[in-house]
């Protein structure tokens, strides 16, 4: 569809919650958009770096309860782009990873407004390194599957067969799986994996909340009930925890350090 809106929208990836991570381009972005639309979870150093006369929307949403509807959000951001020549729609981690990015981004064009794509480091990758588990080694196989855990138990029909993954990729990064982890992990001990494949939960991962626990997939789910797992935490599963180097992550969350490399 021709453009019809004078407007850009950048779907900005904000990266993993260390506000240190964010790009050059998203600063600059943030520095300069006269509207911002964001998510939950965002480190508020990101969302002051914007301009006092920036316009600001908040979006996010929480299992269970969803401040604003995907639909609303989409409107919003074709109204923004009416009246503003940069939007900033500010996502965590990047946008095109289980962010809906690629929904908003195709209903924007649809509705004739010019989109432009940001990636920010995703939580998948970020969070293990924090911890020292490396998401792939040499030494630990040859792939990795970065996948969606969240999905209702009672679904009639998953959109992931677990049992196929244990057989089909050497480690599994699982995002937004805590919720689901028994039936995740009783699948895919199911489909072939040892009950002693080693596996890590990371809480909050890169920020100074980050805390995380090493076990095996066995005993994965009674762990983060004892220790009181709390979203949003990735899930790693496979040989690569084994390759854990402890203590190599720089400090999360860095706030007293400003982010205003340059106007």
């Amino acid at each position: 569809m021709d453009k019809v809106v004078n407007g850009t929208v950048y779907l900005v990836g904000a990266g993993p919650g260390d506000p240190e991570l964010l790009t050059l381009k998203a600063h600059r972005l943030l520095l300069h958009c006269g509207a911002l639309v964001y998510d939950s979870l965002l480190p508020q150093q990101l969302v002051n770096l914007t301009s006092n006369n920036c316009e600001r929307h908040f979006v996010g949403k929480k299992r269970g309860c969803h401040s604003v509807p995907q639909s609303s959000t989409n409107e919003i951001l074709v109204e923004l782009a009416k009246r503003h020549k940069c939007v900033v729609r500010l996502k965590g981690g990047d946008p095109f990873v289980f962010g809906r990015g690629g929904e908003e981004a195709a209903y924007l064009r649809q509705c004739g407004v010019e989109v432009k794509i940001v990636p920010g480091i995703t939580s998948g990758i970020a969070a293990p390194a924090y911890a020292g588990i490396p998401v792939t080694h040499r030494l630990a196989g040859s792939s990795v599957t970065f996948v969606t855990g969240h999905e209702e138990v009672e679904k009639r029909h998953s959109t992931v067969n677990w049992r196929s993954l244990a057989n089909s990729t050497d480690s599994l990064i699982i995002y937004m799986g805590l919720h689901n982890i028994r039936h995740i992990g009783e699948e895919l001990i199911g489909g072939g994996l040892l009950y002693s494949t080693p596996a890590a939960v990371i809480q909050q991962g890169t920020t100074e909340a980050q805390r995380y626990f090493v076990t095996v997939l066995g005993k994965l789910a009674d762990l983060t009930e004892t220790e009181h797992i709390l979203a949003p935490s990735i899930i790693v599963i496979g040989k690569i925890v084994a390759f854990q180097v402890e203590d190599c992550a720089p400090t999360p969350g860095m706030a007293d350090i400003p982010i205003m490399l340059y106007e």
